[in-house]
């Protein structure tokens, strides 16, 4: 008798925990954008991640059309560590290059050969970031140059970007469809829209991931996300902000929300700054207190900043931006406190 009762008990307990159960989200369906713009805010901080062939070229701009997929010779790719380190920085994103000015794209795509699966490394990188990111509670967005050099139009290495709208719908499409949910796109702009204008962009994204904020660092003001390429805290509006695009962060109504990056790497001679940037470097970096102040920042003004890091050659986070990373996360966990006066005192 004790035996059947307790089966029956357990058999009702299993039909109300399957019944409470509740699936994630359903990313597809449209919230209200004031809303969705607060869960913007709230990831507050995150990491940017520059790899491509500009990490071994030691340039910023890398010609491409001398050049196929085998010049990324990445020997590894270590999503964890990216994961890990962020985690441990008190981040809630991070921002990963799909696609540079050179074509080449970090994920499996169906429109060119000039992808990271036909590269020495042979993985598709954006799926294994995937992986890491829900593997850590890590939300995950995505930058995107809009044209590149290997279109129609473009010259190679410099000037315009090439114009092919098709491609660059189809690209798109996939990045909305193979990779879950997509928190933000930080497309840029460099010198051109690839063919088809920042509002068809945002509205074909849309299709697929109506909650997808999409911020455009140049070019026609649209979309509700400001981005501030190399920018500061600063509230919606507010021009000095942002090193570009002023006229409209100044005067374009319609942003909710607003995200500022640079590169953890200071200025310096030779080599490029939102890439890895060559080993005699590694010892070059911004400090954590300054970056911790930039941090409070964007909280302040409802902000989200984006630190930009450039894995390596074995696709690792660099040891010294590992421990200036974890010196901020323990700024922000209160683990580790900032002298009032030095929080405070200006640049």
């Amino acid at each position: 008798m004790k035996k059947r009762n307790y089966l029956s008990i357990l058999f009702v307990a299993i039909i109300i925990l399957g019944c409470s159960y509740q699936p994630s989200k359903d990313y597809t369906k449209k919230i209200d954008d004031n809303t969705r713009a607060e869960q913007i805010k709230e990831m507050k901080f995150g990491m940017f991640i520059c790899w491509s062939f500009s990490t071994f070229s030691g340039r910023e701009w890398t010609p491409t059309l001398d050049k196929d997929a085998t010049y990324f010779k990445a020997t590894g790719c270590d999503t964890d560590q990216w994961c890990e380190v962020a985690k441990d920085a008190g981040m809630g994103y991070i921002l990963f290059l799909s696609k540079h000015h050179d074509g080449f794209c970090l994920w499996d795509t169906e429109t060119t050969d000039k992808k990271v699966t036909n590269s020495p490394l042979k993985q598709d990188v954006i799926a294994k970031l995937r992986k890491s990111c829900d593997k850590y509670g890590i939300k995950l967005a995505l930058y995107f140059s809009e044209g590149d050099w290997n279109w129609p139009g473009a010259v190679d290495g410099r000037g315009n970007l090439g114009i092919n709208p098709e491609m660059k719908k189809t690209q798109l499409k996939e990045l909305c469809t193979n990779y879950g949910p997509i928190e933000f796109y930080w497309m840029d702009h460099a010198a051109g829209d690839g063919g088809l204008s920042h509002k068809e962009t945002a509205e074909w994204i849309h299709q697929f991931q109506p909650n997808c904020f999409v911020g455009y660092n140049h070019g026609e003001a649209s979309g509700r996300l400001s981005l501030r390429e190399r920018g500061r805290p600063g509230k919606i509006g507010d021009a000095s902000a942002t090193e570009y695009n002023k006229d409209a962060e100044a005067n374009f109504k319609e942003y909710l929300t607003a995200e500022f990056t640079y590169p953890i790497l200071p200025k310096h001679e030779g080599g490029a700054d939102w890439f890895y940037s060559l080993p005699k470097h590694d010892n070059l970096c911004k400090s954590a207190d300054d970056i911790y102040k930039d941090y409070v920042g964007a909280v302040k003004y409802g902000n989200i900043f984006s630190i930009d890091v450039g894995p390596n050659y074995e696709g690792k986070i660099r040891d010294i931006d590992v421990k200036t990373l974890q010196k901020v996360g323990k700024y922000i966990k209160g683990e580790k406190k900032l002298p009032a006066a030095v929080l405070n005192e200006k640049d």
